[in-house]
Parts: structure tokens; sequence; C-alpha cells
């Protein structure tokens, strides 16, 4: 699997972003955060990671 497919699990998420499992759920919520549910499985796409911290820093350079 490539980066550009690997999905992530909300943990794996938790550790890089050092966040708790509600915030990763929040930003899932407020679609900050995309990610697809397999089953009962919660995923989030590496590449939708690494957007969001880019989205993030430009934020915080504005």
């Amino acid at each position: 699997m490539t980066a550009s497919t690997e999905l992530l699990t909300v943990p794996q998420v938790m550790e890089r972003l050092q966040l708790g499992r509600t915030a990763i759920y929040d930003l899932i919520r407020t679609r900050q955060l995309p990610s697809l549910t397999l089953g009962r499985a919660r995923r989030i796409p590496a590449h939708a990671l690494t957007d969001f911290i880019h989205t993030r820093l430009d934020q915080e350079a504005a």
C-alpha cells in the first residue's frame, strides 16, 4: 500500500497529532478531517491527515 492509499486508524492519528480520541472524532464530525467507514471501523486516509496538517499550518501563517 502506498502512502497515498494508506488508511490510518483513529489511535494512529491520535499518536501522530498527539491529541485525544474525543478531539480526533470532533475533527471527523466537523469534517475538518475526512474519514471513511469500513464496516464498523473508522479509517482516515494518510493523505487526508497530511492535507489537514498543511491547511492548519497555512491558517496559522496567515
